[in-house]
């Protein structure tokens, strides 16, 4: 008789919400910080990352995004509302897409939310662009593709932070 396989028998219990808006405020301060040159190109948007997470899991719904994207533009010194509506766009297509990357491990996840970062990078250029700014270059969407490879990682930390319980039926 095989042995059993905790792994797929534990039951994720909710994060606290103290914890939730702990990782908002460490992701909204890693956007902040002052960064030049490459380490600016390459900065994945991470208050971007952890909505999607908190979203994925079902715990943020988009007046948190939006609340997150008035605090970023704010810190910023961006227009008001430019990241807002950015991360609104974000967390509409991630409910639209929840249940499919649901089901996907977190490697195939990454290419998905990667796509989801360029769309709301594309939004906060398309907003900079409207308002009468100069097309920084393509690097510009470099921090997607960042985001992504820091996707899994950033997934397993967060993943910590739930109580694991589980099935005693399995056994």
């Amino acid at each position: 008789m095989a042995p059993p396989n905790y792994f797929e028998e534990e039951i994720f219990l909710p994060a606290k919400a103290w914890f939730i808006i702990l990782s908002l405020i460490a992701a909204l301060l890693l956007n902040l910080l002052p960064l030049q040159g490459y380490m600016l190109t390459l900065r994945p948007d991470f208050i971007a990352l952890v909505l999607l997470y908190w979203n994925l899991n079902h715990r943020v719904d988009m007046g948190v995004a939006f609340g997150m994207g008035l605090l970023m533009d704010v810190g910023n010194s961006n227009m008001l509302g430019q990241h807002a509506l950015a991360y609104c766009v974000m967390i509409f297509i991630s409910l639209l897409l929840r249940r499919r990357l649901y089901i996907f491990g977190l490697l195939k996840q990454a290419p998905q939310v990667g796509l989801m970062l360029l769309v709301a990078q594309s939004v906060t250029l398309l907003t900079e662009l409207l308002n009468r700014a100069d097309f920084p270059g393509w690097y510009f969407f470099l921090a997607s593709v960042t985001g992504a490879f820091l996707w899994p990682v950033l997934s397993i930390l967060l993943r910590v932070s739930h109580s694991q319980k589980y099935d005693q039926n399995a056994l």
